[in-house]
């Protein structure tokens, strides 16, 4: 694996850990990801061959913090207790847009950019669920950071261990 695949991951796990609490958080999260992530993807694609190299990066964080405000001040009048719940979160989408953008998603086929956005809308839903029903049922640590990363290590640990089928030749 390269250094920008792994540069793009970790970068999405800051919110996937953050930002699961609440099944109602990582549907918001993960509704802006998509909105943000959708609009940038076409923003980017009529000005990228309009652009220099060397001001691509520029025109892509600002093009990327602009859509990323927009969709902060929507949450803030659609729903100001979630926007204040999701905290810096939202924000991060900016950063993960421009990595993107770095890594060449946008000009990969579409459905690559459509599998890695259900993957992790998929994986934030489910997460948040998870730890919202501990919480419920009483384990506080589920709800916290730190919990995110147990629940989401062992979340992993089962996928690893999950019996495939093997190829036969």
């Amino acid at each position: 694996m390269n250094k920008s695949a792994n540069l793009q991951n970790s970068l999405m796990l800051a919110p996937l850990i953050g930002a699961t609490d609440s099944l109602v958080t990582a549907l918001g999260v993960w509704l802006m990801f998509i909105v943000v992530i959708s609009a940038f993807g076409a923003s980017m694609a009529a000005v990228r061959s309009r652009l220099i190299p060397a001001s691509r990066l520029f025109a892509g964080v600002l093009l990327a913090a602009t859509l990323t405000g927009c969709a902060e001040l929507a949450a803030q009048v659609w729903s100001l207790q979630w926007h204040q719940h999701s905290g810096f979160y939202a924000a991060l989408i900016a950063l993960q847009c421009v990595v993107l953008e770095h890594t060449g998603f946008f000009q990969s086929a579409w459905r690559e950019r459509l599998r890695l956005c259900v993957l992790f809308g998929a994986l934030m839903v489910g997460l948040g669920l998870l730890r919202e029903l501990l919480g419920d049922a009483g384990l506080r640590l589920a709800t916290l950071a730190p919990g995110g990363f147990i629940l989401l290590g062992l979340l992993i640990a089962a996928w690893q261990a999950w019996p495939r089928p093997t190829p036969s030749h």
